[in-house]
């Protein structure tokens, strides 16, 4: 399996264009990614983390009018937004109803919901921008396992994927998960991010 250094970004990018299924370095662990505009790589994720390709999957963007292109920010979430990220914390939003029209009942429900993340580095944040669309961010394991805690951890338990990406994480707290969804906001998953901080956010 090819091992990308982080320098071999325009062959990432090549790669990713092409469906690939890559394993990248994030804040707090290893993740796996595909380009969030392709049924055929969207399967492929989902066939490697061996989960119902019903399901969705986390997305990274590079900046907020990413995030406002697949979707709908309201004034809270946007607030949240620009308060706390890139960081730490995943968004629960309601996805815009032409957004990935092969998951989530084809875009037939209102209530569709998507996880948002902010890249965390400028690395990925390159990565996104190269790439031209949002990234699938998931956790490198399948579905119900402990998450890889090395590329020879990935090789072993993700083999059919296209390749890996050179680079340290530091296999800290997971983000704190804020579902944005609801007439109030509730935290979905503690984490990084407090409660209290929300809430000052929220009342300025």
């Amino acid at each position: 399996m090819r091992r990308y250094k982080q320098s071999e970004i325009e062959l990432i990018i090549k790669a990713l264009k092409e469906d690939s299924v890559i394993s990248v370095p994030t804040d707090t662990v290893y993740g796996l990614c595909v380009k969030v505009n392709s049924s055929r790589a969207f399967h492929k994720l989902a066939g490697v983390k061996n989960r119902p390709s019903t399901k969705s999957f986390p997305v990274m963007c590079s900046d907020l009018e990413q995030i406002k292109s697949i979707a709908i920010v309201d004034e809270r979430s946007e607030k949240l937004i620009n308060e706390l990220m890139p960081g730490p914390v995943t968004l629960i939003l309601r996805k815009k109803k032409e957004t990935f029209l092969y998951i989530n009942n084809a875009g037939l429900r209102e209530t569709d919901e998507i996880a948002v993340r902010m890249a965390t580095s400028l690395f990925l944040k390159n990565l996104i921008n190269g790439v031209g669309v949002p990234l699938f961010m998931t956790s490198a394991n399948k579905s119900g396992d402990e998450e890889c805690r090395s590329l020879d951890d990935i090789e072993k338990m993700c083999p059919t994927i296209d390749g890996m990406i050179e680079g340290d994480v530091s296999l800290g707290e997971a983000s704190t998960i804020i579902d944005c969804t609801g007439e109030d906001i509730k935290i979905q998953r503690p984490g990084p991010i407090s409660e209290q901080q929300i809430i000052e956010i929220l009342n300025k």
